[in-house]
Formats: C-alpha cells, sequence, structure tokens
C-alpha cells in the first residue's frame, strides 16, 4: 500500500511549513498509538504481579514473586536484544513496513499472553511482546524526525514526549481498573483492538520510504551486543531479587554482559555498517545529550518507581488511587513539553534544559523529606513541579541530539539513543530497590506491617499500633533516604549539562538529500562525519 509522500524528501526546508501541519499530525498519529500501546504494557503488567502470583498459584500457597517478576524481566530483555537490530533492519526494509510489522509482533504476543495457561507460558509470550515492542519506539522516533524536518523536531519530538508521560502514570490506573472490574487477561486483550487499529492506520498514513538493500548486516556484532545487553540486564534486573550486588547470578552476568559489550565496542569500528554505529560519537553535541540523557533517566525514572511504592506501603493506598496520585507529574510536563518543544527548534539547547533541571531539583527535594503523615497535597505538588521539570528536559535532550543526525543516519541514531535509555532505566530502577530495600525494616516484619492496610487485626501480632506507627515512620525514613539518592544523581547530571551547547544548533537532516529533492531520503548517500 502506497502512502503519502515523505516530507523529508523534498529538496529544502523552505519547503515545509514552519508549522506543524495536518500531514505531520498524521504520521504523529500513528506514532504516538504505537508507542504508548508498548510503553503502557510496561507498567500495567507491574501492577499485576499479586494476581499472577495466586492465579498460577493458589491463595494459600502463591508462586514466589521472583518466578513471576519474570513477567517483567523477560519483555526487558527482549526489548534489549532487539533494540539493536533495529537501525539495521530499518535501512534493510524500510521504516513504513518494519513499524506495521512490528505493531503487529506486538499484537500477538498481547494475545498470546491473555491466552496463557501458566506462568511459564506467559513469560515466554512476553518475549514475543518485547521482541515487538522493543522496535517500535525507535522506529517511531525515526519516522517522525524525517516528517518533521530539521526546523520542526522540537515541536514534534514534544508530541512524541506524550505517550512516554501518560504511559508510566495510566498504566497502574489501568492496570487496577482492568484487574478489578474483569481479570488479568484484559491487561494483554485490550491491546488486540488497538494493535489492529494502529497497523490499519499505519498502512493508511506513513510515508512509503523506499529501503537500502546494499548494506550487509553485522552478524559478528549481532553476536556480541544483543546477548550482551541481554545478559548484562538480567544481572542488573537480579539486583532487587538478591538484595546485593555481590550475589554470583548478578555480578557474573554484568561483566560477561560487560565483556561482550566491550568487545563489540573494539569490533563496532572494523565493518562499513557495524549494527551499532558508535562512529555517531565524533559528534560531541550527540555525546553530551547520551551522557545527560543516561544519567537523567538512572536518577528520575528510578526515583518515579519509589513515588506509587510509597502511597501503597506507607500511606496504604490502593493500586487505582496510587495511579491516581502520581498523575500531578505527568500534568506538570504537559504543560511545559509543548513550550520546550518550540523554544528548542528556536534557541540553544544549552538555555533550556538548565532550568528544567532546576525545577527537578526543587521538586524532589520536597520527597527526601517525605514522613508517614506528610500531606498528600505536599507531595502532589512536589511531582507537579518535577513534572515541569522533566517536560522542559527530556524532549529537548532528544531533540538536540536528534539535530545532530543527518537523513540518513537518523535511524541509528534514534537506535544508539533509545539502548542508552533502555539501559539507564534499568540500573535506576535496580539501584534504588536495592538502596530502598536495605534502608526498610527487615523484609518479614514491613511486609507484615504493609498486610496490615487490608487485615487490621494483624496490628495486635506485630505489637499494638504504637509499634505499626513506629515502623510505618521507619518505612517513610527509607523512602526519604533513597530519594536524597535521586536528588544527588540529578545534581551530578548538572556537570554535563553546564556543556551543552549554548549557541544556535546547525540542523543536518538534509545534509545528505539530493539537490533536486527527488531523491529518497533511506537511499541517499551518507554524509561524512561533521
Amino acid at each position: 500500500m502506497t502512502g503519502p509522500q515523505d516530507p523529508t524528501t523534498r529538496g529544502s526546508t523552505d519547503e515545509l511549513p514552519d508549522h506543524i501541519d495536518a500531514a505531520v499530525l498524521k504520521i504523529a498519529g500513528a506514532v504516538i498509538i504505537g508507542v504508548i500501546m508498548s510503553i503502557l504494557d510496561i507498567t500495567v503488567v507491574n501492577v499485576a504481579l499479586p494476581t499472577f502470583q495466586e492465579e498460577f498459584g493458589s491463595a494459600t500457597e502463591p508462586l514466589e514473586y521472583s518466578h513471576v517478576a519474570w513477567t517483567v524481566t523477560a519483555y526487558t530483555l527482549a526489548l534489549a536484544t532487539v533494540i539493536p537490530l533495529t537501525g539495521w533492519a530499518a535501512d534493510r526494509f524500510g521504516t513504513k513496513r518494519l513499524y506495521v510489522a512490528a505493531i503487529s509482533l506486538f499484537t500477538l504476543g498481547s494475545v498470546l499472553c491473555a491466552l496463557a495457561s501458566d506462568i511459564n507460558q506467559l513469560i515466554a509470550f512476553r518475549v514475543v511482546q518485547g521482541l515487538g515492542g522493543g522496535m517500535i519506539m525507535p522506529l517511531g522516533m525515526t519516522i517522525m524526525t524525517r516528517a518533521a524536518g530539521p526546523h520542526r523536531i522540537g515541536r514534534l519530538m514534544a508530541v512524541m514526549g506524550i505517550p512516554m508521560l501518560l504511559g508510566p502514570i495510566l498504566g497502574p490506573i489501568l492496570g487496577g481498573w482492568l484487574i478489578e472490574i474483569a481479570s488479568w487477561h484484559w491487561i494483554f486483550l485490550i491491546n488486540l483492538p488497538i494493535g489492529v487499529a494502529a497497523v490499519i492506520y499505519s498502512l493508511m498514513v506513513l510515508p512509503s520510504d523506499r529501503p537500502t538493500p546494499s548494506e550487509s548486516f553485522d552478524f559478528l556484532g549481532m553476536l556480541l551486543l544483543s546477548p550482551g545487553l541481554a545478559v548484562f540486564l538480567f544481572g542488573v534486573s537480579s539486583i532487587p531479587e538478591e538484595g546485593t550486588f555481590a550475589a554470583p547470578r548478578v555480578w557474573v552476568s554484568m561483566l560477561v554482559g560487560a565483556l561482550l559489550i566491550v568487545a563489540f565496542v573494539f569490533h563496532s569500528f572494523r565493518p562499513e555498517h557495524p549494527l551499532l554505529d558508535l562512529r555517531l560519537f565524533r559528534n560531541r553535541n550527540l555525546t553530551l545529550s547520551v551522557i545527560v540523557m543516561f544519567l537523567f533517566v538512572v536518577a528520575f525514572f528510578g526515583s518515579l518507581l519509589l513515588v506509587p511504592t510509597y502511597f501503597q506501603q506507607v500511606r496504604g493506598e490502593s493500586v487505582l488511587q496510587a495511579g491516581l496520585l502520581v498523575a500531578p507529574q505527568g500534568l506538570g510536563a504537559m504543560v511545559t513539553m509543548p513550550i520546550a518543544g518550540r523554544l528548542v527548534d528556536r534557541m540553544p539547547v544549552g538555555r533550556i534544559v538548565p532550568f528544567g533541571f532546576a525545577l527537578i531539583l526543587l521538586g524532589m527535594f520536597p520527597l527526601t523529606q517525605i514522613e508517614s503523615d506528610t500531606d498528600i497535597w505536599k507531595i502532589c505538588a512536589a511531582l507537579f513541579v518535577m513534572g515541569l521539570g522533566m517536560g522542559a528536559t527530556m524532549m529537548p535532550m532528544f531533540t538536540s541530539a536528534l539535530k545532530t543526525l543527518t537523513n540518513h543516519e537518523v535511524a541509528r541514531g534514534t537506535t544508539l539513543i533509545n539502548i542508552n535509555q533502555q539501559i539507564g532505566s534499568s540500573v535506576g530502577v535496580a539501584v534504588m530497590s536495592v538502596i530502598l530495600t536495605n534502608a526498610l525494616p527487615p523484609q518479614r516484619l514491613w511486609y507484615a506491617v504493609v498486610e496490615t492496610w487490608q487485615d487490621p487485626s494483624l496490628i495486635d501480632q506485630i505489637g499494638g499500633q504504637a509499634a505499626v506507627d513506629a515502623l510505618l515512620s521507619e518505612g517513610a525514613d527509607a523512602f526519604a533516604q533513597t530519594f536524597w539518592v535521586g536528588l544527588a544523581l540529578i545534581a551530578i547530571t548538572l556537570i554535563p549539562v553546564a556543556f551543552l551547547p549554548r549557541r544556535k544548533e546547525e540542523a543536518h537532516l538534509l545534509d545528505d538529500e539530493p539537490e533536486t529533492g527527488t531523491g529518497e531520503s533511506a537511499t541517499a548517500p551518507v554524509a561524512p562525519p561533521h
């Protein structure tokens, strides 16, 4: 099926409107549907883990948490395995065809998950989901970058940020609601109508692009990088379960994964078309953007995990209520993100991002003072301010990185950015989880306290209300200590932020476009490194 002409195949940015026109918004709609579906699925499953323990075990003998947690880990590992292949596959098969195939595979995996009859089947089918979901985000960024043109990237990336913000907020709400009114199967079945609609809509509106069949596939790179990322993240994901970095399962996996990744780094400069083009790091602005994004994701997304957990364990809120209470963070980001997206098209990113980080620090500091009875409105106000900062930070950083790339480099550049974000998010969640776990009261005692929210009769077994209140206060202190770590990491990120460009950045998206404007962007020659 032939889609509309790719806006980036025109010969000059002068031919592209300055505003985000209807044609580009149609393309953005197709991307947002796919991206929000894949992001939602991560957080939706998180709230279903206790349900899986009982459904696949029994109420009296539930499965171990470490076993059902593999439904999350398997998905993450599949993402890490397939993301490096996306850049090559996009050049080889075309972004439109690959994007439609990725959504189709994700939807198929969702249906299989809903039909799983035991926990091991569910884990296996989550791998199928992850193989499709891992390609959706980098392909979506590639499609939208090419559609926007160099002078509208910021505004379109602001649109792309909507599902990235709404996913962690709506996921717990949607998951809790579906499980309450129906069953766990529906957290997967809901993807079927959305996936079918996304495939049909994408076939209708996405521009066709001509693949580049001349590039050879880097098999050795794949054998080094994909298993390396998977094994490394397996070790990282095992940290909360083991409770320490010293466990062999953790450090051996991380060491083997790191060695494979290092071997890939040395290998990647040899082939003409490596699986992951590390030559892109020759560009100073891209390198700075990747460093800032990594530190930001480790600190921010690691801390983001703590807030709903605090509401549920220390304050006794339900999953649905906890999801609603973290909504102010997303609302704050939705205020500043479109503003930052418009500004970054006209101003250097080094004059925008520092204000975003200042707001994040301002919002996170009250969380370091959190107690078991802190007013809810104070916490929500702090989350709103953090959201304002996130909206002014994340998409400008993506935009700054993408502006440095030529049209031909976009697919591989977005792959690089997404791998960076995936590793950062996994590391952040693992580190914050270990710090929190070690700071909380002894595990059995703490979970007994948490159970008193559902069964007040347990209070006397723990030692009375005074003992429970003391333990809840100790638990709140543990969350406050962990937020201090997040605050310190955000402060450290200000160091590379200080080196971000403070002058207008030259966009290179059309550097490899033909002068006549009739060539296809995916077949244009690669511009030399700049």
